[in-house]
């Protein structure tokens, strides 16, 4: 299955432009076979979601883009949250804690907002974004090095904030899953692999 893991939707996250019903018709247009909506520090959309996801049949997963005092981690499988800022490794325990599945975000992103260097001092992170679709290629290919340097898994996301990125890099799974608690096992069991749009379908690919 493909899957965009990185997405904000802009009820409630406020730098976004996009709907969830435009996110929803971008991704069955490309032949997604899920999303997931991670906003910023809210799981508030996990209602609304999951309630629209009956409605068009079509897998939506809420997890949470979370600013760590060290940047941001996406992370699923947790009902709750620290209200304010605490260090990366807390918020990693936390996920680890409720069987969750936790991933650092664009971590050499020049925007301050990466793990970076930290990504070699935490314990119990699970994957690296290796393709973010608001991140240079250069920054890109260095998460690449350290996620494979590091023995965790590779993850491919837009983290579209406008139409026009949705679902631009996503994630390839070796099996469809439809329950949130199916795509943490999956991933927790599996090797995912990055995916690119290239205009008419997904490379999948090992390195770029």
């Amino acid at each position: 299955m493909l899957i965009d893991m990185h997405l904000h939707e802009r009820t409630h996250s406020p730098d976004s432009m996009i709907s969830l019903e435009e996110i929803v018709t971008v991704a069955k247009a490309r032949g997604l076979d899920a999303v997931c909506i991670t906003d910023h520090d809210s799981m508030g959309l996990t209602q609304y979601a999951a309630e629209y996801a009956k409605q068009v049949d079509f897998p939506i997963f809420v997890g949470v883009e979370f600013y760590s005092l060290q940047g941001d981690v996406t992370a699923w499988g947790i009902d709750s949250f620290p209200d304010h800022r605490v260090d990366a490794q807390d918020f990693i325990d936390h996920v680890n804690h409720h069987g969750g599945f936790c991933v650092s975000c664009h971590p050499f992103r020049n925007n301050n907002r990466g793990l970076e260097d930290d990504l070699k001092r935490v314990h119990g992170l699970h994957g690296v974004e290796v393709l973010n679709g608001s991140t240079s290629l250069e920054a890109n290919r260095k998460a690449l090095q350290y996620c494979q340097e590091l023995g965790l898994k590779p993850i491919g996301a837009s983290d579209a904030h406008v139409y026009e990125k949705i679902a631009k890099y996503v994630t390839w799974l070796p099996e469809q899953v439809f329950t949130q608690a199916d795509l943490i096992a999956q991933l927790h069991a599996c090797n995912p692999k990055p995916a690119i749009w290239n205009g008419l379908s997904y490379d999948i690919v090992d390195t770029f």
